[in-house]
């Protein structure tokens, strides 16, 4: 095994700070009950504020939101094999332990989530009320991911779904240290994908040869962001069930001010937002590029 303290994958250039992480995501569906309902009772999250139209949810005693919900009446669920943009987002549990009670919950409600274990963690896969794509996982310690040659090595095996929740059953809330650990996009392209957000956007590549997609994180992390061309698109449109933005955490002002540099200097568009600057990917997803600072 590889000291782990050494990096691996294909840096950036210019690479984000070790301590970037992803934030909140925006979500646009079509029934704000209904939603908050499902991601309080599935999920475990609490509404931490509501008004007309809109509702930010986190883990419990959470100051900051992990999702915000946008209500549109009468847009169309998100299509089976998706739109470029969202594939799904993805809740991080602080153990193994807490994701055998949040299955345990899952099952009892009597739902049926994809299973996985992906080498570097161990994850279900679940579709909100308007088929948008929610993963919840847990990883394994850093020491035991394994890499071949400055690849990391990432699966797709049958979970231990009955080893993870032996002795867990039990009430689930999501637990005080439950962050959103990465989102994973569909693209239409893995190269332009590779320019916007390892050249210009400036995360490292983490795995390049998985079939159809490539992962990207800063610090090491085995992905905070996934990309894939397994939807044939096009574009999420205004009247579809869709992400609407995703956050991207540094830690000063000044790494949004470099981020936007890069940026415009590979011809993206980048507009000023609060706390940090804003862009869109070539499907037009959405990035907010924000700062803790500003927190």
């Amino acid at each position: 095994m590889k000291n782990v303290s050494t990096f691996h994958g294909v840096q950036a250039a210019a690479r984000l700070p070790e301590q970037t992480h992803v934030g909140a995501v925006h979500l646009q569906i079509s029934d704000l009950q209904r939603s908050v309902e499902y991601y309080q009772g599935v999920l475990g999250l609490e509404v931490l504020e509501r008004d007309a139209g809109r509702a930010s949810l986190g883990a419990s005693g959470a100051a900051r939101p992990l999702v915000h919900l946008l209500e549109k009446r009468g847009i169309a669920q998100a299509p089976p094999r998706g739109r470029f943009g969202l594939f799904h987002f993805a809740i991080l549990l602080s153990d193994r332990g807490a994701l055998g009670r949040f299955a345990a919950h899952v099952l009892g409600l009597g739902l049926r989530p994809g299973m996985a274990d992906h080498a570097v963690s161990e994850a279900l896969y679940l579709s909100d009320p308007d088929g948008l794509g929610i993963e919840v996982y847990a990883d394994r310690p850093r020491a035991s991911w394994a890499y071949r040659g400055d690849e990391l090595v990432m699966t797709t095996d049958p979970l231990d779904i009955a080893g993870l929740i032996t002795g867990r059953e039990g009430s689930w809330t999501a637990p005080d240290g439950t962050t959103m650990g990465h989102v994973h996009l569909h693209v239409g392209d893995l190269a332009p994908a590779e320019a916007f957000y390892h050249r210009a956007l400036g995360f490292d590549k983490t795995v390049w040869s998985y079939p159809g997609a490539l992962f990207l994180s800063a610090g090491g992390y085995h992905h905070h962001l996934g990309t894939n061309t397994w939807s044939p698109g096009p574009s999420a449109r205004a009247d579809e069930a869709k992400l609407l933005e995703w956050e991207l955490v540094v830690p000063e002002r000044q790494h949004t001010s470099d981020v936007a540099q890069r940026l415009r200097a590979h011809g993206f568009v980048v507009d000023d937002a609060l706390d940090g600057v804003q862009t869109s990917d070539p499907w037009g997803t959405r990035v907010h590029v924000r700062s803790e600072e500003g927190r």
